[in-house]
């Protein structure tokens, strides 16, 4: 049992650690509504006027509808290669099963960089111009590993009775997976999606080797701080933290919506 004493250190070490973390997002936000700009202390004269300036930004939301543009994409890459490779994960054995889960795997611990690389040499050596197209496909590379882990889990935690019931009055594989398997799965897709779609709208490592003429919004943003650091980009950051809360509490309820049967993917 914890001591009244080391109740109190243990209080003020978590709230040491909650201010390293999520003070500086509160200085933004605060910042993004200070009628003096960037400078100062304390905030003053408390506006919407930035947020007004952002939504009067052409180029800004232009970099934006490419972002959407990408991460939607990336989306439909990652969920339609990751779900199969998820089933046959789960449901078949055949030949290096094993090297396949881990090379299906290896993504996830690859720094960003070195998929930026390697995906710009192979544009290169095809090619191909760069464009949203080769920060789509650096996405959806990148991210397949994710989406295949998401939706590994969520098929190992599916009754598998269901899908016997289904056998035992007729139904063949096909229809057992249409009307029993994906109506079950529907959860951790959407899951899945809102968690991909995040990292995609969030990710500059891949993007900066990939991208074109045209910026998404992690590089328009990087690109204007290069200038210096503006109210507008306070407030512009502020929304996408928001955004971004909003769409990983949605994951996280999804994620906690079937019951957890996960058995370790990398065993």
């Amino acid at each position: 049992m914890i001591s009244r004493a080391g109740s109190s250190w243990l209080g003020l070490y978590s709230l040491a650690v909650y201010a390293f973390l999520y003070l500086p997002i509160i200085v933004l936000i605060v910042y993004s509504f200070n009628g003096s700009g960037v400078g100062g202390f304390p905030p003053q004269h408390l506006t919407l006027a930035w947020y007004g300036l952002l939504f009067r930004d052409a180029a800004m939301w232009n970099a934006v509808e490419n972002s959407l543009i990408v991460a939607l994409s990336a989306v439909g890459i990652a969920i339609a290669v990751g779900f199969p490779a998820a089933y046959s994960l789960d449901r078949f054995e055949f030949p290096a099963k094993a090297l396949f889960r881990r090379l299906v795997l290896l993504p996830l611990i690859v720094p960003g960089i070195v998929t930026g690389i390697s995906i710009l040499m192979l544009m290169v050596a095809a090619g191909v111009h760069l464009s949203l197209v080769t920060v789509i496909l650096g996405h959806g590379t990148a991210l397949i590993a994710i989406a295949t882990t998401e939706l590994y889990a969520g098929l190992r935690k599916l009754d598998r009775g269901l899908e016997e019931a289904a056998a035992d009055l007729g139904a063949n594989p096909r229809r057992t997976f249409f009307t029993i398997i994906l109506p079950l799965m529907k959860t951790s897709i959407v899951g899945t999606a809102l968690l991909i779609f995040t990292l995609s709208m969030d990710e500059i490592a891949v993007t900066f080797f990939l991208i074109g003429r045209e910026n998404t919004l992690p590089l328009e943003i990087w690109s204007r701080l290069r200038r210096g650091v503006t109210p507008e980009m306070n407030a512009i950051s502020t929304l996408i933290f928001l955004f971004s809360l909003v769409t990983i509490t949605i994951w996280q309820r999804l994620a906690r919506a079937q019951p957890d049967k996960t058995m370790p993917m990398a065993t």
